[in-house]
């Protein structure tokens, strides 16, 4: 009888050197605890390369990590952005029901997403309609910090971000009002942002990235809703974005990326993207800082 083929390692082997990675960047670890036949390795060239032969789930999920991955210790602020929408476009019904657009797969990789990254940042829009919590705790890996954008001091200090005491909380308001957010949220989760409302109201998102850089969190997931998304996006403070398409049909709801309008389709942003099948959703990986027509 011939003997049973030998398993290959899979995800379950693969993540956590992948949160070694985040936790090396992040400076809690001095050096890789590797030894030298250890299957990922990090080129000056390259970044990080899988080596030896994986399963072919690993080997997706390390292609769609690897971005992450690669970012450095040291340098400009980096942002991967996620919407999870319709065929036909919406993010939420009408009245704002958006659970579960998509599948549990994708459900999983957003946790991976804020696995990966120093910080998730969500509008006040979806925080206070969504109450979302913002955490790993469908995967292994440490919680980011959670960054709610909320200029107009709307939000109530009784979300579950803001009072659950899991991770770090930071409330981003211009720095005018960081009296009034101080005696609402408490000093410690407030993120006072130094012109992020310009003159005529609109949010200025580069100084908030920068500002987070400033303490370290370099690595950004901006994580919804359609609106701030948007915002980054049209603002050039997305670096990547994943756009989840599901199999369903809402019809007429809230939707997801809104752009100012092109006058022609040779002017329409044109990014190099890679699609990944996430259980009965599909999974486009848009690399922005590559735009040239395909």
């Amino acid at each position: 009888m011939m003997p049973a083929p030998a398993t290959l390692p899979g995800v379950d082997a693969l993540w956590p050197l992948c949160l070694d990675i985040a936790e090396h960047r992040r400076g809690r670890l001095a050096r890789l605890p590797w030894r030298p036949d250890t299957p990922l390795a990090v080129d000056a060239v390259h970044g990080t390369l899988l080596r030896g032969v994986w399963d072919d789930a690993a080997v997706e999920l390390f292609e769609l990590v690897k971005p992450l991955l690669d970012r450095p210790r040291e340098g400009a602020p980096w942002a991967i952005g996620q919407l999870g929408q319709s065929l036909d476009g919406y993010v939420a019904t009408h009245n704002g029901d958006s659970h579960y657009v998509n599948g549990p797969q994708v459900l999983i990789h957003l946790h991976r997403l804020r696995a990966l990254c120093d910080a998730v940042i969500v509008g006040a829009g979806t925080a206070a309609t969504d109450d979302p919590q913002l955490t790993t705790r469908h995967v292994p890996g440490r919680h980011p910090v959670r960054v709610l954008i909320d200029p107009a001091l709307r939000l109530s200090p009784t979300l579950r971000a803001l009072s659950d005491h899991v991770a770090p909380t930071l409330l981003a308001c211009d720095a005018q009002r960081a009296a009034e957010a101080a005696r609402r949220f408490g000093t410690g989760q407030v993120l006072a942002v130094p012109a992020l409302v310009g003159d005529a109201g609109g949010l200025n998102l580069r100084a908030l990235c920068n500002e987070l850089a400033q303490r370290g969190l370099r690595v950004l997931f901006v994580e919804g809703g359609g609106v701030t998304v948007s915002r980054f996006l049209a603002q050039g403070c997305l670096d990547r974005l994943h756009l989840s398409i599901a199999p369903v049909v809402i019809g007429s709801g809230r939707p997801g990326l809104q752009l100012p309008r092109s006058t022609a389709m040779r002017h329409c942003l044109r990014p190099a993207a890679r699609v990944f099948a996430m259980g009965a959703d599909m999974l486009w990986d848009l690399d922005l800082r590559d735009t040239a027509p395909h």
